[in-house]
């Protein structure tokens, strides 16, 4: 390694010539620092410090004597004597010897050049032993060697310092490399303008693989579908859920699904109420086909058309409904009078069930009244159950499933007991079992 060091000193020497005095005048002389009198030359003579001052140099810096002065150099420290336009290496061991120039009017004056300290440059001349991992940095007299940036020395040898094991600046993770490192963000983060901060990412914006509607978390999103549908198992995707097959009570009588939602339809004679109930829809009201000598009776589902005088010999019709015998010699033996009443009752009703109530129009004195199913009961589907002395009610004993018509011939028999006199009526009850349960 070289090390110049330039304009270090500048030592000027000036010694005096002797000149010719007359022995009656005494002349004396005096000398700068560092230059003791020479009686027997008759000049000043430099000081060598390097002998006469104990320990002038410290920390293994080497004494060089130079004039006027001294010099603590490094040991392998050159000298450069210039001298105009001429130089001259000294090693450090060795020095000029001053001699007189120039004399004037009695003096003599020696100008000694200018002593130039160049330092080796070791990086630069290749003079190191720094390894190829190893940078080399000159300093004055020698040189060091430092590991690369991101290594570091153990036992003399440059290992990768692990900045992720002991400082870095990552928000997130750390990832070491040879010499240095580098941050990563965890899933829904990434770096922030090339730093080691992480931000979240915005999936909605970037990417949006949600089908139908995306919401931004911090790190992550999620999807939600619309109404009518239900994430699949890459809760990303919306599959249509089947709305219909949650529960028969979707509707009341048919659940149609649709994508994202559903319907409910009824059957005809049916019209729907809201969104799921059925609606029987009065066709004697809404238009029918029946004739003018029919009356239009409106049951679940349906209607029917039934004369409007259904009385037949030898009974005749006293009010809309009712047929009274004409001649009690002719009706002798069968119902005074005949009335005709019309009901519905939903299919698979739950009995028992009463539905219907027959009561006496006339109450007698000293009477006694009886009830009974006269015909149409074949199948034991209803029992008749007296009341009191003028009522009964007819219970519906098994279920029934529409459609289907029956007539049931309601007999009430009147005992007079004063006169020892028996007659009965007909209550014929026409009932229409709807086809559904509503």
């Amino acid at each position: 390694q070289t090390i110049t060091m330039r304009g270090i000193c500048l030592v000027i020497a000036v010694f005096t010539c002797a000149v010719s005095q007359d022995a009656e005048e005494p002349v004396s002389y005096t000398c700068t620092d560092g230059y003791e009198f020479d009686p027997v030359h008759q000049l000043c003579k430099d000081i060598n410090e390097c002998f006469i001052v104990a320990d002038a140099c410290k920390g293994g810096m080497k004494c060089i004597n130079h004039y006027g002065g001294y010099l603590c150099l490094p040991q392998n420290a050159q000298i450069i004597v210039t001298n105009g336009d001429e130089s001259e290496t000294v090693l450090p061991d060795r020095r000029p010897t001053p001699g007189p120039e120039n004399c004037n009017l009695g003096y003599t004056s020696n100008l000694f050049d200018l002593f130039l300290l160049s330092d080796i440059d070791e990086c630069a001349t290749g003079q190191h032993t720094c390894s190829s991992d190893q940078t080399c940095y000159n300093t004055r007299g020698s040189y060091t060697c430092s590991c690369l940036p991101g290594y570091q020395k153990i036992r003399n040898e440059c290992v990768d310092r692990d900045e992720c094991a002991t400082s870095h600046y990552c928000m997130h993770t750390c990832v070491n490399t040879p010499g240095s490192y580098y941050c990563e963000c965890n899933a829904g983060y990434q770096l922030a303008n090339n730093s080691h901060n992480c931000m979240d990412v915005d999936e909605c914006e970037t990417s949006n693989a949600c089908e139908h509607q995306c919401f931004n978390l911090m790190g992550s999103y999620i999807c939600q579908c619309d109404q009518g549908y239900e994430l699949a198992s890459d809760s990303v995707t919306c599959i249509d859920i089947d709305e219909c097959a949650f529960s028969r009570y979707m509707c009341q009588y048919l659940c149609i699904n649709s994508p994202g939602g559903y319907s409910c339809t009824c059957p005809e004679g049916y019209q729907l109420q809201g969104t799921r109930m059925c609606q029987d829809v009065n066709e004697c009201e809404t238009g029918h086909n029946c004739a003018e000598d029919q009356t239009c009776w409106n049951y679940y589902g349906g209607f029917r058309c039934y004369p409007r005088n259904p009385c037949q010999e030898p009974y005749v019709r006293t009010s809309e409904s009712r047929c009274v015998c004409s001649s009690p010699s002719v009706c002798r033996g069968m119902p005074q009078s005949i009335v005709y009443k019309y009901m519905n009752i939903y299919s698979d009703r739950t009995v028992p069930a009463e539905i219907f109530q027959i009561q006496a129009t006339t109450i007698y004195p000293n009477t006694q009244n009886t009830f009974r199913i006269k015909s149409g009961n074949d199948g034991g589907d209803f029992f008749l159950r007296r009341v009191s002395n003028v009522s009964a009610m007819l219970v519906l004993t098994k279920s029934l499933s529409g459609p289907l018509e029956l007539i049931l011939d309601l007999e009430m028999i009147t005992y007079h007991t004063m006169m020892n006199y028996r007659s009965s009526s007909i209550l014929r009850l026409t009932i229409v079992v709807g086809p559904y349960a509503f």
